[in-house]
């Protein structure tokens, strides 16, 4: 154990990131190879041990499915327990802050959201993917996924499945798709003139969807919410210009009358009941299309999201779910070997056909099995390999909160001013200062 102990300070010395920074970011990658190595020495117990795994909540069966897939695979040297979180994106981020902030050890795999590893890692609560499991954790993933599962220069995650969005539109009212955000928006103008279905779907409520949309638009104009060390706001010109479009859309024909209170599947409704001529929105439309409206499905098709200049891609805002070793678990290093086995192909394949979840791995977007139900493969990998992160911060809960209650409803948007007021309460949220909206 003395050895284990002496490694450990020893790669502090030599592996910690050259970075600024208060002492406790500075030993935290330290301080959790230590919980890792320590952990390694022995649990006592007969029978192999139980590995918790906390996800979302999956109906397909395709997570139920990995966790006896892996059980089998482990040869009896452990089983893995699907536990599944509530269905919203607070109450499982609730939860889990609960567990681990009581640092309870029966938590071994998490999936996060991609917006939580960061605070996850600046607590202390999961652990760093380092030499041969960091190789094989990187090993065929998408780069962009993997940029939400990195903080301050370490993996902390590994990326399980991912997300992104498409334009839908129907090709009965649009012979070709429109490639930017004035094309779309002419477009269902015109629709409207002549009295046929036109709206936009897109997420406009007071939620996540808003800041994923803003985002999206903001990166798609060359910009971004925070600087490159995620320490100041940088909103300008981009952001205004985000805002703008927006606003463009809510006081337009082509907005729902709706829009103030539109989410994910109200769009997928809306564009099923044959109101709307375009959706923004996630690959789970498709297979919805295809069961609940097959004479609409026969004239439902998909591009690239809209860029906002024609010159530059679009690059929509990603989301998806990160595996996480717990810095309390008992069994450390069976979790990561376990957390691999979950997010392995097999795995992957089952939940993007079952599921409707868009793999991480880059070979599996060229398999047959995936490109038959999933046609726009294609389009989807394209879409991830230049697609934006939402930003990167301890403190995103806050971030998204000023942007979602400031630009909420779009229809009142004052680009200028508003953006102004997102950056200021950003400056605040990144300093610990100010009360959430």
């Amino acid at each position: 154990m003395e050895r284990v102990q002496q490694v450990a300070a020893r790669r502090q010395r030599v592996d910690r990131p050259r970075r600024s920074g208060t002492h406790s970011a500075r030993v935290l990658p330290a301080l959790a190879l230590l919980a890792l190595l320590l952990g390694a020495c022995g649990t006592g117990g007969s029978g192999p041990p139980t590995l918790n795994w906390y996800n979302f909540p999956d109906d397909s069966g395709a997570l139920a499915g990995a966790a006896t897939n892996c059980t089998r695979a482990s040869g009896g040297r452990y089983r893995i327990a699907y536990h599944k979180l509530p269905r919203t994106a607070d109450g499982q981020r609730q939860q889990l802050v609960r567990r681990l902030a009581a640092q309870d050890d029966t938590v071994d795999i998490m999936g996060l959201d991609v917006t939580w590893p960061a605070e996850f890692a600046e607590a202390q609560w999961i652990l760093p993917w380092t030499g041969e499991m960091r190789r094989r954790a990187t090993e065929d993933t998408l780069e962009v996924p993997l940029e939400t599962a990195t903080w301050r220069g370490w993996l902390y995650a590994v990326p399980y499945n991912t997300n992104t969005q498409l334009l839908w539109y129907r090709s009965d009212l649009v012979p070709r798709p429109p490639r930017t955000w004035a094309e779309m928006l002419d477009a269902a103008r015109e629709l409207a003139r002549q009295g046929k279905p036109h709206y936009v779907e897109v997420q406009g409520a007071q939620y996540e969807g808003l800041t994923v949309w803003f985002n999206t638009l903001v990166a798609s104009a060359g910009g971004s919410v925070l600087n490159t060390t995620a320490t100041a706001p940088s909103l300008g010109p981009p952001a205004v210009r985000a805002a703008s479009i927006m606003r463009e859309l809510a006081v337009s024909p082509a907005a729902d009358p709706s829009l103030s209170n539109q989410m994910e599947d109200q769009n997928r409704l809306a564009m099923e009941s044959g109101s709307a001529a375009f959706e923004l929105n996630y690959p789970f439309v498709y297979p919805a299309m295809k069961a609940d409206n097959p004479g609409l499905f026969a004239h439902f098709r998909w591009a690239p999201y809209p860029a906002v200049d024609p010159d530059r891609p679009a690059r929509p805002t990603i989301g998806g779910i990160d595996l996480a070793i717990g810095a309390y678990s008992r069994h450390r290093r069976l979790a990561f070997e376990a957390a691999l086995c979950l997010r392995n192909r097999q795995n992957q394949m089952t939940a993007a056909l079952r599921g409707g979840l868009p793999p991480t791995l880059r070979s599996l977007y060229a398999d047959p099995a995936l490109v038959e139900d999933y046609p726009f493969a294609s389009e989807v990998l394209a879409s991830l390999e230049r697609a934006s992160i939402r930003p990167k911060t301890p403190a995103y809960q806050n971030v998204s909160i000023a942007i979602s209650h400031t630009l909420s409803p779009p229809s009142d948007i004052d680009p200028l001013p508003d953006v102004r007021s997102i950056s200021r309460q950003i400056e605040d949220a990144l300093q610990s200062k100010g009360l959430i909206p």
